[in-house]
């Protein structure tokens, strides 16, 4: 579910500008994946004593082709709102 939302909210943010808080929101996510590879491994196991276990690896195009995730987060804002960044980009997780 978790990628599914920023999926979801650019899709409906490309029907017209969007607010600058909630273009910030999306491109801060798109910025943080423009860091590196990202990543989970899950692992389960049942009352009967089987094992299961699933691995993802998300890797972006701004990732592959170097982008600085500073730039990235400043042109994804203007475009999806029309105006500048209204807070700093927070690559924290």
């Amino acid at each position: 579910m978790r990628r599914v939302a920023p999926i979801l909210l650019m899709a409906l943010a490309s029907c017209g500008p969007v607010s600058p808080q909630k273009a910030a929101d999306i491109c801060e996510h798109r910025a943080r994946a423009a860091t590196g590879p990202t990543g989970a491994i899950g692992v389960g196991v049942s009352s009967g004593g089987k094992v299961g276990g699933a691995v993802e690896v998300g890797v972006t195009s701004d990732y592959i082709y170097g982008r600085d995730p500073y730039e990235v987060y400043d042109s994804c804002v203007r475009q999806m709102s029309g105006q500048g960044p209204i807070r700093p980009l927070n690559l924290a997780p």
